[in-house]
């Protein structure tokens, strides 16, 4: 049985936890998702719509805030009852926080930040890219039964959740969480700068590379961004140049993201920025080298000049609104 933690926020289930959902139900295997925190029967509702055997919901006073003593209190119990063989998250900021400490008080691995799994010849095979993304290696773990697992953000499709036909039960499961024993204290929830942006959470992307050629021309995008209601990102080079800020980066340095629409603009394609990306819906690039390796990728290629080709998509997408 594979037993999926879920991320929430705000009363809404974080996009990342319906792609670990996706992943667990293409094994095939049996599949429970765990919701922890305080007053959050709508999340587990909502998950509960889901092809799954069933939600466990874990409420408790203590953790309604996150904390990382808290939360591994409450799921170590919760995996110690269910007798999972795998425990799988999201790759996700809290949970590089609370996993590695759940792990090591179950005495368990913990495989970080995979793409892929499989079951083979009665054994887990976990995919892992190495080497900035070069290499993808077939982890496979010993010792005992339950391992934890964290998959990469945008490695499999929340839309190809299997939903059900009816909700599925949703378990409230007691445990006993000691307030004291929680040594964090959190401050007030983090919000991001004006300026910053959660591309993982984009519907649409508009994202430049060398092609744009200097900073004057990265307006041009933005419009096409701003027509498209999009979100502008970048490869390296263009946040390193300083012409757009870090927090806008894709690749394997920066954002993983897979939102439906992947608008690349002289965008090579390049191997550290492909891994941050390649789980889009719909890629479509422009690129006047017919040859640029983002071209084998892209579900829509347009082997020509961006001057001459997005200002013409600009003009069209604005006289439809």
């Amino acid at each position: 049985m594979i037993l999926v933690i879920a991320e929430h926020g705000r009363g809404e289930v974080n996009r990342a936890t319906w792609e670990v959902v996706a992943a667990a139900q293409q094994t095939g295997e049996p599949v429970k998702v765990v919701v922890v925190g305080h007053d959050c029967r709508g999340v587990a509702s909502e998950l509960a719509t889901a092809s799954v055997d069933e939600v466990l919901l874990v409420e408790d006073a203590a953790l309604a805030t996150y904390t990382a003593d808290g939360y591994t209190a409450a799921i170590a119990a919760v995996v110690q009852a269910e007798a999972a063989t795998l425990v799988l998250v999201a790759h996700t900021y809290q949970a590089r926080d609370f996993v590695p400490k759940l792990a090591a008080r179950l005495d368990r691995p913990l495989v970080a930040d995979c793409v892929g799994l499989r079951r083979q010849d009665n054994a887990w095979r976990f995919v892992r890219p190495m080497f900035q993304a070069k290499l993808a290696a077939d982890v496979l773990v010993d010792g005992p039964a339950p391992h934890f697992v964290s998959l990469q953000l945008g490695s499999f499709r929340a839309d190809q959740v299997q939903r059900g036909a009816s909700a599925v039960p949703v378990r409230p499961v007691a445990v006993s969480i000691d307030s004291a024993a929680i040594r964090q204290r959190p401050e007030e929830p983090f919000k991001e700068a004006k300026q910053a942006v959660d591309l993982t959470q984009a519907d649409c992307i508009v994202s430049i590379g060398r092609g744009i050629k200097g900073p004057e021309h990265v307006v041009l995008a933005q419009q096409l961004a701003d027509a498209l209601s999009a979100e502008l990102a970048a490869s390296r080079p263009i946040c390193d140049a300083g012409w757009l800020p870090m927090d806008r980066q894709i690749g394997s340095s920066g954002q993983t993201v897979a939102p439906k629409l992947y608008l690349a603009l002289g965008i090579s394609g390049a191997i550290q920025h492909v891994v941050g990306m390649k789980g889009s819906r719909m890629i479509v690039a422009i690129n006047k080298d017919p040859e640029a390796p983002i071209f084998e990728l892209a579900d829509y290629a347009i082997a020509a000049d961006l001057f001459d080709v997005v200002p013409a998509i600009i003009a069209e997408l604005n006289s439809q609104s």
